[in-house]
């Protein structure tokens, strides 16, 4: 069986409508513990996929801080293969922090793992 490009699948799911973004009623999230703090360089126009690694039945990742939405909006999310997917939108210069939070399930404030990707448009 062939076995199809995150690429592919991140467009397949776009034009079909098969993902969503976070929910607006999600708990808020708490502190976070230290994780990982990922540099992104990138330039206005562009794509940033963060490929986070699927987790066990019940925990889920959210996105648990506002993201500057003069540089990046949001523009999918989808399972590819073990990992989750979230997409954005370069839309304009500057800096944003896009903060993950490992939770078992939208109704979780307690972060379990977390994940930083600070973004840099130029």
């Amino acid at each position: 069986m062939k076995q199809l490009s995150v690429a592919t699948c991140l467009a397949i799911a776009i034009a079909t409508g098969a993902v969503t973004g976070a929910r607006a009623d999600s708990t808020p999230i708490g502190a976070l513990p230290n994780g990982p703090v990922t540099k992104v360089e990138t330039t206005r126009g562009s794509l940033v996929a963060v490929a986070l690694p699927r987790q066990k039945s019940g925990l889920v990742w959210r996105i648990a801080r506002r993201v500057d939405g003069r540089v990046l909006r949001q523009v999918s999310e989808a399972d590819v293969d073990a990992s989750v997917v979230v997409v954005f939108r370069v839309v304009g210069r500057g800096q944003a922090a896009v903060r993950f939070a490992l939770t078992r399930g939208d109704s979780s404030s307690k972060a379990l793992k977390s994940a930083t990707y600070n973004v840099t448009v130029r």
